[in-house]
């Protein structure tokens, strides 16, 4: 059963047309990997998914409901979750307060909050510097704390931009290792990243964009042994 469902969404800025008639589906459960160059589209695309930006035509689904022109609280309301490219946490509450400012304005009561933000804590390494403010934690931190963040309710699915950029290798493999665990469990993932090794072994399936466009989209080794991806992001070298 479809979980997000994107149809012929458009959307330009002046000449440029930044996403053109994207349309593809997400099942219930599925971890799928958005790749593509930089300009490619991905990013605005999540802005549309999101809410942050409007489409200017096409539409969203989540499960049965088209969620297309609502504004982003409503839409995190009904369980699309989004990490942002540039991290954003609150910098001068603590980590617990971040999680449970998330917490809250997700409908959870005070104790449930409290000890989900706890598990969160817990599992992305971050207990010991819960006290401290966001300000204070490295980058890495910092992003696991607001990739953390998106999970404080679980959601429908959980959009990821970039969650692997600029992170300490033992911090991405935190984060592989929290959404190997979820998906297992059933959490649906779309996961924009341009680390090809982490998308190989995360994502069974990849969809990759150029221009604005799809180009590509299936098991994520043979996405990236086509040729019109392999030229128009992987420089002329095939997958190993």
């Amino acid at each position: 059963m479809s979980c997000l469902a994107v149809s012929n969404v458009s959307r330009a800025f002046g000449g440029l047309r930044a996403v053109d008639r994207v349309s593809f589906d997400i099942g219930r459960g599925e971890l799928v990997g958005l790749i593509g160059p930089n300009g490619s589209g991905k990013t605005t695309l999540l802005n549309i998914l999101s809410g942050h930006q409007p489409a200017e035509a096409g539409e969203v689904r989540l499960g049965d409901e088209a969620i297309q022109g609502l504004r982003p609280e409503r839409i995190a309301a009904r369980g699309l979750q989004r990490m942002f490219q540039l991290t954003r946490v609150f910098r001068r509450m603590s980590a617990l307060d971040n999680l449970m400012t998330a917490g809250r304005a997700l409908g959870l009561a005070h104790p449930g909050a409290l000890a989900r933000a706890g598990i969160l804590l817990e599992e992305l390494a971050l207990s010991r510097v819960s006290d401290l403010d966001a300000g204070q934690l490295s980058g890495g931190q910092q992003k696991l704390l607001e990739f953390g963040c998106c999970f404080m309710s679980p959601p429908r699915i959980a959009l990821l931009d970039e969650p692997f950029a600029a992170v300490h290798p033992a911090m991405k493999e935190t984060m592989a290792r929290f959404i190997r665990a979820h998906h297992a469990d059933g959490q649906t993932f779309l996961v924009v990243s341009h680390d090809m090794p982490v998308i190989v072994e995360l994502c069974p399936r990849t969809i990759c964009m150029n221009a604005g466009a799809v180009i590509a989209d299936g098991p994520t080794r043979t996405v990236l042994n086509e040729r019109s991806v392999i030229e128009a992001y992987l420089g002329g070298a095939g997958a190993a």
